[in-house]
């Protein structure tokens, strides 16, 4: 499998695959400030709840290390503004906020050391981030893959890929290491209205790595499902409740009341990192609105009338009771999930 690297630090600036040239062009933005971290999670540049917590802490050590402040107190106050703009660009991935929250622990467990010494360590903390995230990923996959058997068609929405990450992916990870067993599992992808990252994404990267799949559109799910064509569908998430309630892209929740519909197992993908047990239900997780024209205008191209009433969640909450389990690094659970997220930790 080629590894394709979303998110890294070449010692002098961050680079970052730019997401929204996929499937066209392959082309890697290197970042020297924290204005452009910003503005590349804000444009979905860098996407996939793990991958924006990886960019954001890369970026709040970049910010920490163009600071001029030598001593801790003014040196913290800065760090601060910083860490809170970064925490403004996406509301709903909580592994934006686990990262920039794991980036202070480190920087507090490190008051003692000179400022220049914790400029450091900040990077290597955000290192520390991106290394253990590939090697969740790959947990993911292997408890995953338990789920799965020669043969399997499933279906996927959105991107919980291998770029959405620092490896592998998370709703993915078990399709790469079926595939490194030389196991036969197709995949149908929802193209993911409206930005297309089904399309423009998960297509592009399974096909790098030689995986039979198929692109259809998010509205022929429910047909490929009455015809027998799924066995499973699988997804990723952007933050799971204390009860199990998950946020997910756009059209998810849909997939889940077809998939019980038609009596197929639907599972989530999802880090340790991406669970919030501060957040009771799915109703108390705060949903991303995004601009008109990505609905309007998208790619460039008017496709309704001016001034049209425009309503564009990029997230919808898929109620525990669809789930059939979630895939962590620690395992699979199952319901009751207030219980077993609980014990997770």
């Amino acid at each position: 499998m080629r590894n394709i690297e979303s998110v890294t630090y070449n010692g002098e600036k961050i680079i970052l695959l730019d997401q929204t040239k996929l499937p066209l062009e392959e082309v890697y933005l290197e970042i020297d400030s924290v204005k452009d971290v910003w503005d590349a999670i804000v444009q979905l540049k860098v996407r996939g709840a793990p991958a924006i917590g990886i960019a954001a802490a890369y970026g709040v050590a970049l910010g920490a290390s163009q600071l001029k402040e030598e001593d801790y107190e003014s040196f913290v106050a800065k760090y601060e503004e910083i860490s809170q703009y970064l925490a403004s660009s996406r509301p709903t991935a909580v592994n934006l906020f686990w990262a920039l929250n794991r980036m202070k622990n480190t920087l507090v467990a490190n008051k003692e050391q000179p400022v220049v010494e914790i400029k450091q360590i900040l990077w290597n903390e955000a290192d520390a981030i991106k290394k253990d995230d590939a090697e969740i990923c790959k947990s993911i996959g292997e408890h995953g893959l338990t789920l799965l058997k020669d043969g399997m068609t499933l279906l996927t929405h959105c991107n919980a890929g291998g770029i959405a990450t620092a490896k592998y992916g998370t709703a993915l990870a078990p399709i790469y290491l079926a595939k490194e067993k030389n196991m036969d599992i197709r995949v149908f992808a929802d193209e993911t209205r409206p930005l297309l990252q089904g399309a423009r994404l998960t297509t592009w990267e399974l096909m790098q790595a030689d995986i039979d799949v198929t692109l259809i559109t998010d509205s022929m799910a429910a047909m490929v499902m009455q015809q027998g064509k799924v066995d499973a569908v699988i997804v990723g998430c952007d933050r799971i409740a204390a009860n199990g309630d998950t946020a997910n892209k756009i059209g998810t929740y849909g997939l889940a009341v077809l998939a019980q519909k038609h009596n197929i197992p639907f599972y989530v993908a999802s880090p340790l990192s991406t669970i919030d047990l501060e957040t009771e239900t799915g109703a108390d997780i705060p949903i991303e609105e995004r601009s008109d024209e990505e609905i309007t205008c998208g790619f460039g191209k008017q496709t309704a009338p001016n001034s049209v009433k425009v309503f564009n969640p990029a997230f919808d909450v898929t109620p525990n009771d669809l789930i059939t389990a979630i895939i962590t690094e620690k395992g699979i659970i199952r319901a009751p999930y207030t219980e077993s997220l609980k014990n997770l930790f």
